[in-house]
């Protein structure tokens, strides 16, 4: 397997490879990751079953779109593939958090305190949110968001994709794993007059909670891991108050750039449910309680 990878970065960085050492890093919940490197140049790699080669390919391009608004720090991706019996993505190697040479794409390193760096990585989500697509909501491709399938199929009328290919599917998803959502019908009934605001297609990342945004060791804010599609902005801002929350100089930041709309307040809670139900459907446990708790709140 390690030398089926090296070949494919030699031939796709046209300089030769050969991994002298392998360190394994965090690689999420669902990936095994390491720090491969041949002494001069270290990768990121993330391997999982042969089976999740397209949850790699999906990212790789997902990164690329991001990429492509240049905009955010995002991690370029090098190439993808399967190996044996693993599929792997090679991914640019970023240093993340000051003074600390050992972090990998997986720490969580930027200062609470550090309100500059914060308000930075704002106004570059801004600016990536600004790129937008003249085909609608959705994206080119399904993905993922963890390990389970997010359908991007373009839509038209924003309403209507999140309730068919977000709720929707996520409720359909967890009433097969035992969940009971009373209001369901009744939620989903009420998402064209929740969702009444105007929205323009913007490329989000998808999962931006705190484990997927960092800041290099000079101090340049990045983001990865996306689940990436072409949807409302403010799923991105309600997901980075999902957990814990950003600090305020990145909201500040963000609005500087792109002002969030009036009812984002009102929102937010919608947007973040599509989360709980996907962590109801990964983990399970109380997952569907809270979902339960946050359908009660948006119908008040």
């Amino acid at each position: 397997m390690w030398t089926q990878i090296d070949a494919h970065i030699s031939q796709v960085t046209g300089e030769k490879f050969q991994s002298q050492q392998r360190r394994s890093v965090g690689g999420g919940c669902i990936n095994q990751g390491y720090a491969i490197s041949n002494g001069e140049i270290t990768y990121f790699l993330k391997i999982n079953q042969a089976s999740q080669a397209a949850m790699f390919e999906a990212e790789a391009l997902g990164l690329k779109e991001m990429l492509a608004t240049a905009s955010i720090r995002i991690p370029n991706p090098i190439c993808w593939g399967v190996a044996e019996n693993s599929s792997y993505i090679v991914l640019e190697w970023l240093e993340l958090g000051s003074g600390n040479r050992n972090s990998s794409l997986r720490s969580r390193s930027v200062s609470q305190t550090d309100a500059p760096r914060w308000e930075e990585m704002g106004r570059k989500l801004a600016a990536m949110h600004k790129a937008s697509s003249s085909q609608g909501f959705g994206w080119k491709i399904n993905n993922t968001i963890g390990s389970t399938p997010q359908i991007n199929t373009w839509t038209a009328d924003w309403t209507e994709f999140y309730i068919k290919h977000r709720l929707g599917y996520q409720f359909q998803l967890a009433r097969r794993k035992g969940g009971n959502f009373p209001q369901e019908e009744k939620l989903l009934a009420a998402i064209p007059e929740l969702l009444a605001h105007q929205v323009q297609p913007s490329l989000v990342h998808g999962d931006l909670w705190g484990g997927n945004a960092g800041c290099t060791n000079s101090g340049e804010p990045v983001i990865f891991d996306p689940a990436t599609y072409f949807g409302d902005r403010e799923v991105d801002i309600a997901m980075t108050e999902l957990f814990g929350g950003f600090p305020a100089a990145f909201y500040q930041g963000y609005n500087e750039v792109f002002p969030l709309d009036p009812g984002y307040e009102q929102r937010k809670t919608l947007y973040n449910l599509y989360h709980i139900l996907n962590h109801f459907n990964l983990f399970g446990g109380s997952y569907a309680s809270q979902a339960n708790r946050m359908i009660d709140q948006i119908l008040r």
